[in-house]
């Protein structure tokens, strides 16, 4: 799942080496958080938060493949 998410962010950012996508376990949880560049917050976001909202889709349903439930939260780097 965590590739997944990967592949799909560096492929939409101009630049790919501020991408850092981390995954934490709760359960049958599965947290992923997924850091871009600042300037690169808008092409993962999408207009209305399109992009964003299909990436999580994926994301459930890759999931729901392992038996698990899983979320996805995107924020810039510290």
């Amino acid at each position: 799942m965590q590739d997944l998410i990967e592949y799909i962010a560096l492929s939409l950012v101009d630049d790919p080496l501020q991408v850092r996508v981390s995954q934490y376990r709760r359960g049958s949880n599965v947290e992923i958080r997924l850091q871009v560049a600042k300037e690169d917050m808008g092409r993962v976001i999408g207009k209305r938060g399109r992009v964003a909202n299909s990436m999580r889709n994926l994301l459930r349903v890759a999931a729901a493949r392992e038996g698990q439930r899983a979320s996805l939260d995107i924020m810039e780097p510290k």
